[in-house]
């Protein structure tokens, strides 16, 4: 599998559903449907609603069927992206490659914008949820579980142990539980969202549960070593944040060589996963060496 060429392909199918679902920048107040386009449309890799879409594929779903789904799961990825650069979270002034949101439209707009991109995040989810294709119980539960990830028990309760362990210091076990929340469980979401709306079994579900959460860290742990020794020009931001901020990383606590080895043994753990899965999963597995190899 040319796997850069797939998620370009899934990218763009995404793409054209977002600027689908978000208003148009004319559409009163003006300010606000332009920053949530503008972070929004930004570009990125998509890699979270990519996972809904083969997710679905792997347990013999269609991609199509979960589109509004996937697009929903974006829209609250990146409010977390907004919110996170904004100068009381990591004070960032690039993110893939353009000025933050609060550099562009001001601290006030930003802060909105990043909460409107949750509300429809959840409004798609609810759509999807609601469509003739899929159970009313399945679709309460897919809002439910992805609540979950994005609240204190996943996305903001890492976001704000990222934040208290930039004063307090912290262990491995600390690291791992920050990672596991702030990160990898909206990709264990994301796939079972897709799985979910597919009719998936209680063993796929459980399997590919596994899966996500070794790949979010593997991600996470990608992602902290791209801080170190990534090219800006293709991560888009500069580096060297995290020692600037004093955050708790794999790279910092055990160096970049483990860090890499424990990336590695994340990632041969999500592709162990889905050895019950057939042909039908080899783009998830493919994701899981993409992790690996990633310079953005």
């Amino acid at each position: 599998m040319d796997f850069n060429a797939v998620l370009a392909e899934k990218a763009r199918i995404i793409d054209q559903a977002l600027d689908r679902y978000l208003p148009h920048e004319t559409t009163p107040p003006g300010i606000i449907h332009q920053a949530i386009r503008y972070s929004a449309l930004s570009g990125g890799k998509r890699l979270r609603p990519a996972l809904v879409l083969g997710a679905a594929e792997a347990v013999g779903g269609s991609a199509e069927n979960v589109i509004t789904a996937a697009c929903g799961i974006e829209l609250i990825h990146c409010y977390s992206l907004v919110h996170d650069d904004l100068p009381a979270m990591d004070n960032d002034d690039l993110r893939r490659g353009k000025p933050t949101s609060h550099k562009v439209f001001g601290e006030a707009v930003a802060i909105l914008a990043g909460d409107a991109l949750l509300t429809l995040g959840f409004e798609l989810l609810a759509r999807a949820g609601t469509s003739a294709a899929v159970s009313p119980a399945d679709g309460l539960r897919v809002i439910a579980e992805v609540a979950v990830a994005a609240g204190t028990e996943g996305m903001v309760g890492g976001q704000v142990m990222d934040i208290k362990s930039q004063e307090a210091g912290g262990s491995p076990e600390l690291v791992a539980e920050i990672h596991q929340k702030k990160t990898a469980a909206l990709f264990v979401a994301s796939v079972r969202t897709g799985a979910i709306l597919s009719g998936a079994s209680g063993q796929q579900l459980a399997a590919l549960s596994r899966y996500g959460k070794r790949l979010g860290l593997a991600f996470q742990i990608t992602d902290d070593i791209l801080d170190i020794a990534g090219d800006p020009s293709k991560t888009g931001k500069s580096t060297g944040g995290d020692a600037r901020k004093r955050k708790l990383t794999y790279p910092g606590i055990f160096g970049l060589s483990a860090a890499r080895e424990y990336a590695k043994k994340a990632v041969e753990d999500a592709v162990g996963a889905l050895d019950s899965f057939g042909p039908s999963a080899d783009f998830l597995r493919a994701a899981a060496q993409f992790i690996l190899t990633r310079q953005f």
